[in-house]
């Protein structure tokens, strides 16, 4: 039997469904999209029930990605399970009575029951179950209140007659419905909902988002770096750094294979970052580098996702991120790119069209700076004066702006208007966070890896042959003509391919001045993306699109990197 949970986003599907099949879980995309889905088992009976996490969706008349696969996805189903916010039966209501037109076996749960008495609001369960012919089952489903008796009625789930109603009549119906079965008494605000009502407002909510950003910022950044400084580099270099010079040793020490399997070996000792081998900069990059801001990313995603802010800070920035093509949800990954560009990139997923995703992809890429390039930012370009910084990131500033309207007009396709269900904010249940966390986790480094091993494989040939070499004595009249730089400097800017405060270091002994240092680091911020983000780029986005990326990046860079050698 294939059971399928439906509703509108943010009603509590994902933690039903977690309840309902524990640990075995999977995680896919829908044939052909990026459309996410989870999907695993039950015991129902004797038998196997698989049951499937579709897409949030308030309609089945699509306006999105997401719901026109949540459509699709029907057809396919034996049991649907409509989850109903029940502190907002008015809204969610419209998609049940979609569902019983369908004729498809259905039964109701009516989730967030615990708040109905909080907020006054009174249903009268029978009443309601008369009315639409199915089974209406309360429950809680942080606390896991009314799921069993939810299973237990997978086998007796109804498809009533339900009659073809017009968008109007659904409406109607549902009117009638909620007048029928529903009674609000007075009761005061609780402090949950004054903080609700904070967090939408313009004043109080800026300053709660800066907050909970800025922190969300620091707990990504403690938890990536400290897994790196603590755990996984001492791992690599006092267990794995041994082990790769035992098998350099086995290879003769050189030669093309050597090079792809181990890498450079430099007085004895291995350089994960710069060896570049298969072994060695091809294992260290994925798990070293980016497992821990991957880990960090999604611990902190889950947690927001489930306490219900997300949909409050989206509503915020609405009005603004529309203007560059995006709808508020942009925000969450432009700002969480100042950490580490590849969890921004992977969390561009939570927008609903392509169109966004490939725009917001883009001017992450472009435009923020990750936490490690921007500490050599400080650093190097700091040295000669706070004004020449300032100058940095207000050119990043305003390429971000100016790209963004240059690609809401050129891209083709249309972004959605945000209509989002605002939950109550509600404690997270760390059972679903964790297992949300390991489900992303390791999607990631399944899909990932092999990518990160072949580009590794091929650049590693590339360096071998000396094509790199070719690649800088061909471009150096740009470098020099065009941004003003010296001919070395393209070694950085080709090595910024691997790791860019690695490339910002190799600029220190070309003696550049502060203006150089400013158009370097603004190309080096604005050019082709580190290999991780590239993979995670490719993996997102798809090849065509990876590479119209790819090239608004390096049109942009050289634009602007020209712009501002022209003015100094």
């Amino acid at each position: 039997m294939k059971v399928l949970l439906m509703g509108n986003p943010n009603v509590g599907k994902s933690v039903i469904f977690s309840r309902l099949t524990g640990v075995h879980v999977i995680a896919s995309n829908y044939p052909g999209t990026t459309v996410g889905y989870t999907h695993g088992y039950m015991k129902l009976g004797e038998e196997m029930a698989e049951v499937i996490d579709v897409p949030g969706t308030y309609t089945l008349e699509p306006t999105c990605d997401a719901e026109e696969i949540a459509s699709r996805m029907l057809a396919e189903g034996e049991v649907v399970i409509n989850v109903v916010n029940a502190t907002n039966l008015e809204r969610n209501l419209y998609l049940t009575l979609q569902l019983l037109e369908k004729h498809v076996p259905v039964i109701v749960a009516l989730n967030v029951w615990d708040d109905t008495k909080h907020r006054g609001i009174h249903i009268d369960l029978e009443k309601l179950r008369s009315l639409l012919g199915v089974p209406v089952i309360p429950t809680v489903a942080v606390t896991g209140q009314g799921v069993k008796e939810l299973a237990e009625s997978i086998p007796h789930a109804i498809s009533p007659a339900a009659p073809a109603r017009s968008r109007d009549e659904r409406w109607s119906a549902v009117g009638d419905i909620i007048e029928q079965v529903q009674r609000i008494t007075h009761r005061h605000h609780t402090w949950t909902e004054r903080l609700e009502d904070a967090s939408v407002s313009p004043l109080t909510g800026g300053a709660m988002a800066l907050a909970v950003l800025a922190a969300a910022f620091f707990v990504v950044r403690f938890i990536g770096e400290g897994l790196i400084a603590h755990v996984l580099d001492p791992l690599f270099q006092n267990v794995w750094a041994p082990a790769i010079l035992k098998i350099s040793s086995f290879l003769g020490g050189g030669g093309l294979l050597h090079d792809v399997i181990v890498g450079k070996v430099v007085a004895g000792e291995i350089d994960f970052v710069e060896s570049f081998g298969l072994l060695s900069t091809g294992i260290y990059i994925p798990f070293a580098m980016v497992l821990p801001y991957i880990i960090a990313f999604y611990l902190v995603l889950g947690i927001l996702e489930d306490t219900g802010y997300l949909p409050r800070l989206a509503v915020l920035m609405d009005t603004f991120m529309h203007r560059l093509g995006l709808h508020g949800y942009a925000i969450i990954p432009t700002l969480l790119g100042f950490g580490c560009n590849v969890p921004a990139v992977l969390s561009t997923r939570i927008l609903e069209s392509k169109r966004e995703r490939f725009i917001a992809a883009t001017l992450i890429s472009v435009a923020v700076p990750c936490a490690a390039l921007q500490a050599m930012i400080f650093g190097m370009v700091g040295a000669h004066g706070e004004q020449y910084v300032a100058i940095v990131y207000g050119t990043l500033f305003v390429s971000w702006i100016i790209l963004g309207f240059i690609l809401n007009h050129t891209t083709k396709g249309f972004s959605p208007e945000l209509l989002i269900e605002i939950p109550p904010y509600r404690l997270p249940s760390l059972q679903t966070v964790f297992k949300k966390l390991w489900m992303r986790v390791r999607g990631f480094l399944k899909e990932a890896i092999p990518i990160i091993l072949g580009a590794v494989a091929v650049i590693n040939v590339l360096y071998f042959f000396g094509i790199f070499d070719d690649i800088a004595r061909f471009t150096a009249p740009v470098v020099s003509g065009l941004l003003g730089l010296p001919e070395e400097a393209i070694t950085a800017l080709v090595v910024g391919f691997l790791r860019k405060d690695m490339a910002m270091g190799m600029l220190a002994p070309l003696a550049l001045s502060a203006e150089q240092l400013v158009v370097s680091s603004v190309v080096l911020s604005m050019f082709f993306p580190c290999i991780a983000t590239f993979v995670v780029l490719l993996r997102e986005l798809g090849v065509r699109n990876m590479f119209k990326s790819a090239g608004v990046m390096i049109v942009a860079a050289l634009l602007a990197g020209g712009i501002l050698n022209l003015i100094f």
